[in-house]
């Protein structure tokens, strides 16, 4: 898998390493207010990330790292199927609001493009304003469809 450079971050493939200190970077249980669940363990993530990184061939999982302070701050993943993509973001809690969500999602779904991928796909609950406005700025729209609750947003390639 490829490292993919933005001018503030570089997203990294995900390796079951990166499971201690994404544990901290995503232990706020504020983060699953929209997405459900709670704050996994490291010892969770390391199983996680364990079938993650052994999963198919279209499962691609980045993990977020900050230059300024070259701190994992989160993770951004695209499921890839045949010729369409879904992408999804999280960025810990200490680091939202700084546009980093967004510079991640830009750099995701500019790689995606150089994929001979049609369709990118992200699926947002009505009430998450600010993933909205992620994927408006990775140019992702929001369709008239629903999927187990979320608005599906989408951009053509």
């Amino acid at each position: 898998m490829d490292i993919i450079e933005a001018p503030r971050l570089v997203l990294l493939p995900l390796r079951v390493e990166h499971a201690d200190e994404m544990a901290v970077a995503l232990s706020d249980p504020a983060l699953h207010t929209f997405i459900g669940g709670t704050p996994m363990t490291a010892y969770e993530l390391r199983a996680r990330y364990e079938r993650l990184v052994a999963g198919p061939p279209g499962w691609r999982n980045w993990v977020i790292r900050l230059r300024e302070d070259d701190s994992l701050v989160g993770y951004v993943q695209a499921t890839i199927d045949e010729r369409s993509a879904e992408v999804a973001w999280v960025v810990g809690t200490p680091w939202q609001g700084r546009g980093l969500a967004g510079e991640a999602a830009k750099a995701l779904v500019g790689w995606i493009a150089d994929q001979e991928i049609d369709t990118i796909v992200a699926h947002i609950h009505p009430d998450h304003t600010a993933s909205a406005a992620v994927a408006a700025s990775a140019g992702l729209h929001p369709t008239d469809q629903w999927q187990s609750g979320e608005v599906r947003w989408e951009a053509r390639v």
